[in-house]
């Protein structure tokens, strides 16, 4: 389904990993913020261990297996 380091961005693929428990990695520019899964999102934030991340600023990846 998907691969560890695939990055996340579409709504569908946010559905997959928060139905399927995949955990997802946080990035802002180059540096990890935070690791979990995805309790919430919207067309503008995706809610990861009770935090909002803006989706235009930060970069979510895959991480299956984690």
């Amino acid at each position: 389904m998907y691969s560890n380091g695939d990055h996340i961005l579409e709504d569908g693929q946010f559905q997959d990993h928060m139905e399927h428990e995949v955990p997802v990695q946080i990035y802002l520019e180059r540096n990890h913020r935070d690791i979990g899964y995805v309790e919430r999102f919207t067309p503008s934030f995706i809610k990861v261990n009770s935090t909002y991340y803006n989706r235009s600023l930060y970069t979510f990846v895959s991480r299956p297996g984690y």
